[in-house]
């Protein structure tokens, strides 16, 4: 590791960093002996096109779906809202969406579901220059997935591909342009009525469509 370490999110620090065109190996399915013990007690921050697309998986309005599937940390440091998937209340808190043959929403499950087991850090901007992502494996010793004769090659190009990410990330640049504001980078905080407009505007699409509206 080196000194742009310290740049890095906790999460990320000591993990592999991929280089370009570099491979992992990595599979999934019900034959891998972890199969489904990721699905629980974890942290999964939902983004604008996660809630919507999960909502109308489920056939729910935006705020009903978030209202039941998900929580919104509060801390006085923070600058945006943060929408968290809800696990469930059991000893193991499993994942709302999990079943004995894998995930049941798997079609529309969130981005964080489908970037593992890869991570990724965009580098500070500087003047000019418009920053490329950097991309790292996580190799948690609970995961088999890289493990097993099975397991394919893949490159962070090549897995991004395969799991629709890139669609989905181009979907959502105008969400990304807003959070990544200098405004914001800068430190500056909402007060909570801004706050809640922010979170109805970006996440309760069906209840800012009725505003504007109706």
């Amino acid at each position: 590791m080196n000194s742009a370490d310290a740049s890095l999110p906790k999460f990320l620090v000591d993990k592999r960093q991929l280089a370009e065109g570099e491979t992992f190996g990595f599979t999934c399915h019900p034959g891998v002996p972890c199969f489904n013990s990721c699905c629980a007690d974890v942290n999964i921050v939902l983004t604008p096109y996660d809630v919507l697309r999960l909502a109308r998986r489920l056939g729910m309005h935006t705020r009903q779906f978030l209202e039941t599937h998900t929580s919104n940390p509060i801390t006085k440091d923070l600058q945006l809202p943060i929408v968290m998937l809800r696990m469930k209340d059991e000893e193991a808190k499993p994942c709302p969406f999990v079943g004995d043959q894998g995930c049941t929403v798997y079609e529309d499950r969130p981005w964080a579901c489908r970037m593992y087991p890869l991570g990724m850090a965009i580098p500070p901007a500087r003047a000019g220059e418009e920053p490329e992502p950097v991309f790292f494996v996580f190799e948690d010793d609970h995961c088999k997935g890289r493990l097993q004769e099975d397991c394919s090659q893949w490159t962070s190009e090549s897995w991004r591909r395969d799991q629709g990410i890139d669609e989905q990330e181009s979907l959502e640049t105008g969400f990304r342009d807003l959070v990544s504001h200098p405004w914001f980078i800068g430190g500056r905080t909402l007060d909570p009525k801004r706050m809640h407009m922010l979170y109805t505007g970006c996440y309760d699409l069906d209840s800012f469509r009725e505003f504007v509206f109706e």
